[in-house]
């Protein structure tokens, strides 16, 4: 059976017993479900699960616990969960409870929730390391501490309760920054609804509008394809795109303004995300097109560097020397190339890194660094690549022209192993792309 996902309990399975493999037998790991969250008074924001215990579960529910217990005779993974309750679904919707968590996910056995406290003690027993996520939900760090120590109040001389707290996301982490096929599937399909909704955000742009009429526009389409925002929509037009993480979106578009859309949706726990700079009256300004042009070599510099073997950070030093040569080349910055890098001068116009891994969470998890040094790339990993140039409106140490203009390119690419695929490539990226297909867009409307 398939979980909500559409993924193959066996393969959640799978990655269960992987971690277990790499936990060892004296260890037992502990995953609570995201909390629900209260908006205002008696309004919670939408729920959403836990990264981890998704990966590990598919499982959908808050007030769950997965226990993992590696070697265990009678069974080594464990949820505890809600148990079916007839009035409370006829407010909130069905529930699975313990049998259908155990025949939908594949779970060895399945528990009421508030049976936790009488069952988990007895499943520490014996066991030396605890693997958990200390820090993220405090309630539940004082229970699992006062588990443990209801173990060891009641533990016999020469017995070893748990004595060691391991950081969970040291072997986790590592496993879900490779996507398997089962994900890959789900983030093409996140990518392709993103590039949908950024189309119908193309269409719809004209002097006159809103930001946020954009912003329904993108959202539209991730709802009608049974998506959802993966973050925030930012879409700023004139000098908003200009701050990075702008999320006022109330704002008119002037005839002239460029629109900056960073906009991912989310499809079965999935991330997209895609940015896309263009011209709200369909055609880019001589200065506008100057940048643009250059944000996109950029972006094909660092792209170039997107192979297994070579270093994460070689993109982003990549993107930096193209935007740096060209800042110099275009009269926003003076000096030498080199003296520019190495003491940063570029930052005053791009103040960001060049990408990010993603998956189930927008930034997602999985170590950037080694021993202080660059890792190098691997297949399965799914990165963004996002080079941008922003020119604050106060600047007067530049031309007038390139005042208040922001761009920023981004895209979604999975590391294969003879180079590299752009889940987001269906999406005008140049900006005779661009201007092409809003053309097109607007005649046709």
């Amino acid at each position: 059976m398939a979980s909500p996902t559409g993924i193959p309990a066996a393969n959640y399975a799978r990655r269960r017993k992987q971690l277990m493999r790499m936990a060892g037998n004296d260890a037992i790991l502990v995953l609570p479900a995201a909390a629900e969250r209260i908006r205002s008074r008696d309004t919670h924001y939408p729920y959403r699960q836990d990264s981890d215990l998704w990966y590990l579960t598919g499982f959908p529910e808050p007030e769950a616990v997965l226990v993992l217990v590696p070697g265990r005779k009678h069974g080594e993974a464990l949820l505890f969960c809600r148990e079916r309750h007839p009035e409370r679904e006829g407010w909130d919707g069905p529930r699975f409870g313990p049998e259908g968590a155990v025949e939908g996910f594949g779970l060895d056995d399945a528990y009421p929730i508030t049976d936790i406290d009488d069952i988990l003690p007895g499943l520490l027993e014996g066991r030396s390391r605890v693997y958990y996520h200390f820090g993220r939900d405090a309630e539940f760090d004082l229970k699992l501490i006062g588990w443990v120590n209801r173990v060891r109040a009641i533990m016999k001389m020469g017995d070893r309760p748990p004595h060691e707290f391991l950081e969970l996301g040291h072997l986790l982490d590592e496993m879900r920054l490779f996507k398997d096929r089962d994900e890959l599937k789900l983030m093409q399909r996140a990518a392709d609804i993103s590039v949908m909704a950024h189309q119908a955000a193309m269409r719809a742009v004209r002097p006159g509008v809103h930001e946020y009429t954009l912003q329904a526009e993108l959202e539209r389409v991730f709802r009608l394809h049974d998506a959802q925002p993966a973050y925030g929509s930012i879409v700023g037009a004139g000098a908003n795109a200009c701050v990075l993480h702008y999320h006022a979106n109330n704002a008119p578009v002037r005839d002239g303004d460029l629109v900056l859309i960073d906009a991912g949706a989310e499809y079965r726990g999935y991330a997209a995300d895609i940015t896309r700079t263009f011209p709200a009256n369909g055609r880019f300004s001589a200065a506008q097109r100057a940048l643009h042009d250059l944000v996109s070599q950029a972006q094909a510099a660092a792209l170039a560097h997107a192979r297994p073997g070579v270093p994460y950070e070689a993109g982003h030093n990549a993107a930096v020397e193209t935007l740096t040569e060209g800042l110099l080349r275009l009269g926003l910055l003076k000096g030498k190339l080199e003296k520019n890098i190495d003491e940063g001068h570029y930052r005053r116009y791009y103040r960001h890194k060049t990408g990010h891994w993603l998956g189930l969470d927008v930034h997602d998890v999985g170590e950037y660094r080694f021993d202080g040094e660059s890792r190098l790339l691997e297949p399965g990993m799914v990165f963004t690549i996002e080079p941008g140039l922003y020119v604050p409106t106060d600047d007067t140490g530049v031309d007038a022209k390139w005042r208040g203009i922001g761009i920023r390119i981004e895209d979604d690419v999975l590391v294969t192993r003879d180079g590299h695929k752009v889940l987001t490539d269906g999406l005008a990226r140049s900006a005779d792309e661009i201007e092409d297909f809003m053309a097109d867009a607007h005649a046709a409307a």
